[in-house]
């Protein structure tokens, strides 16, 4: 299960950290990745991290976005600055690759 929190409404420019709480399976073990959807649009893939920690970003957050977990709270972030209007879809967190389980995930608007 993931349970994605810490959206919100913010203006260009804002920043904003999701976190990520994950269960039901070894948090450690896995790749974890930060994921967005916009409506009529595709999941797109964001930011990955391994389980020792290694990252890679998606060229259109590279620079802006930063994934980190804390293995010891089995939780994923995503720090979020420099936000952009483009950036407002629902934000969701999984494995990578993605398991078929969603969770909610959390909505990020930016706007002014």
């Amino acid at each position: 299960e993931f349970v994605e929190t810490g959206g919100g409404l913010v203006q260009p420019g804002g920043s904003l950290r999701l976190s990520c709480a994950a269960s039901g399976f070894d948090f450690s073990i896995y790749s974890m990745a930060w994921y967005r959807q916009t409506q009529g649009e595709e999941r797109e893939l964001l930011a990955g991290i391994t389980s020792d920690g290694q990252t890679k970003y998606a060229d259109s957050v590279k620079g802006r976005f930063t994934i980190s977990r804390d293995n010891g709270r089995n939780t994923a972030y995503l720090q979020m600055n420099t936000l952009r209007p483009e950036d407002t879809a629902v934000y969701y967190c999984n494995m990578r690759p993605a398991s078929a389980q969603w969770g909610q995930g959390t909505r990020v608007t930016v706007s002014s």
